[in-house]
């Protein structure tokens, strides 16, 4: 059985056996989930599409394969910023055109040089 119930204003809906189901709750929860969801990570998405795109009609220089060589071998962390992951503590193994295999607590990684934003050496 259900009952709309109107208390200081509020309307409340209640439902045989359950509490009162307020609509201010339900907006608290759902409200940032559809920021989130709808808003947020779309224009996140938009950004990064619109920097390569940007970046391709340029014709920006990509990060420099000679610069790279002399870290491999190297323990550095590596920040891809807002196109993917960080790696932290990983061994540069091989470069090979603009991919570049590290190593990470055993296993091996693949990443492309051209989303690489920073390289930081931890030791020689």
């Amino acid at each position: 059985m259900i009952a709309t119930i109107t208390h200081l204003g509020m309307a409340y809906v209640k439902y045989e056996g359950d509490d009162y189901l307020n609509p201010a709750i339900w907006i608290a929860i759902y409200l940032p989930i559809f920021v989130l969801f709808f808003v947020i990570l779309p224009s996140q998405k938009r950004s990064v599409v619109r920097l390569m795109s940007k970046r391709k009609r340029r014709g920006e220089r990509k990060m420099d394969n000679e610069l790279l060589k002399r870290y491999v071998g190297k323990v550095c962390n590596i920040s891809m910023g807002s196109y993917g992951s960080s790696y932290n503590k990983a061994r540069i193994v091989e470069l090979v055109d603009n991919w570049m295999k590290v190593e990470m607590k055993g296993a091996e990684n693949l990443i492309n040089t051209e989303y690489i934003q920073a390289i930081r050496i931890l030791s020689e």
